[in-house]
């Protein structure tokens, strides 16, 4: 018998292969699209959260930095996003959220959002401290910001000389991005110290004194050595601006420390005859500049310097760190006496 049954059509084959084609392609694309979208590129535990991009880092460094620092598991795929997405080199300390996809990841660098670091001021004593210990929180290394901070025509340039720059410094908690240059770290000072010193009427305090903000902020630098009692600053500052008053040298133990850089300073009076600036026995005012970081309430202790007519101080000795206070000479010899019997009584006779 004759098979009269018709052979399938060419065309239809091709249909069918077509549509099984087109159904591969979208389980893969959709598979990689997934893989870059949705999979997870960032572990789900990170050591340090925090990535820091150097100036002048492109997509590749950044990339190497982020693999070398294991904060993605696939390189490839936040390679080929960075590819699609346009991402641009960036340079800043950035918070990477653990099980981030690379979409995610790229998107957030993309948007350039930094996270700032905290940079503490308190008491450094000299440029170099202060230098150090910006270098431990920006990028900027210590060299770079001590040769700005050294250099006479910059400093010039923004009214400052190197006996004076400290005095641009107020202790404070300061936010910086990461990747801050020495300029924009010392720009980021001027501006915080203008704010400080437009505020309170502080201008106006120190016009008063007949004294300018670096000569205030020598005095309160003087004062900052001197005690910790916040309470008794004020009446500190007024002795040293009465000695200024009546040409009384400053005779301020605090400056032969600075001027010898011993700063221990158990035995200072072998420093009163060394010839420095500084030595406040030997020459009469103010030192060339502050001898410290001054903190706040030393500066504003200074700026509202109680009115009295004491010129001597002592230390009590009695471990309060408090001081007794005289008008004459005599009475301080007494409260010297007193400061030597306290320590006898406090089992550290001299």
């Amino acid at each position: 018998m004759e098979n009269t049954q018709a052979a399938p059509k060419p065309k239809k084959t091709i249909r069918n292969v077509l549509l099984i084609l087109i159904v591969l392609a979208l389980a893969v694309g959709g598979f990689f699209a997934w893989n870059l979208l949705y999979k997870p590129n960032v572990p789900t535990t990170l050591a340090n959260e925090y990535v820091q991009f150097p100036t002048g880092s492109t997509v590749d460094d950044m990339v190497r930095i982020l693999k070398e620092g294991n904060y993605i598991t696939d390189e490839n795929s936040l390679r080929m996003m960075a590819e699609r997405m346009n991402l641009k080199g960036r340079a800043g300390r950035f918070k990477i959220k653990p099980g981030m996809s690379s979409y995610q990841l790229v998107r957030f660098l993309r948007s350039g959002e930094q996270s700032p670091v905290k940079l503490v001021l308190v008491n450094e004593r000299l440029p170099e401290h202060i230098a150090g210990k910006a270098a431990r929180f920006i990028e900027a290394d210590s060299l770079s910001i001590l040769t700005l901070l050294n250099d006479p025509v910059y400093l010039d340039s923004i009214g400052y000389t190197p006996e004076t720059i400290l005095s641009l410094f107020i202790p404070n908690t300061y936010e910086f991005f990461w990747n801050t240059s020495p300029r924009k770290f010392v720009e980021r000072m001027i501006k915080e110290h203008d704010k400080f010193w437009s505020s309170n009427g502080r201008q106006a305090k120190a016009d008063a004194l007949g004294l300018t903000r670096e000569q205030v902020y020598a005095v309160a630098s003087i004062v900052e050595r001197e005690t910790n009692a916040n309470s008794e600053k004020p009446r500190i500052a007024g002795v040293y601006l009465n000695r200024i008053n009546i040409g009384m040298p400053l005779q301020a133990d605090p400056t032969l420390v600075f001027a010898s850089r011993d700063w221990e300073g158990r035995d200072l009076a072998k420093y009163k005859t060394l010839d420095s600036p500084y030595n406040t026995y030997m020459y009469p005012g103010l030192p060339p500049g502050p001898i410290s970081m001054a903190s706040i309430p030393s500066i504003d202790a200074t700026l509202n310097r109680e009115d009295h007519d004491y010129i001597f101080f002592c230390a009590i000795g009695d471990g309060s760190g408090l001081h007794s206070f005289s008008v004459t000479y005599d009475g301080h010899l007494v409260n010297v006496r007193k400061y030597k019997e306290n320590l006898i009584k406090r089992g550290m006779g001299l």
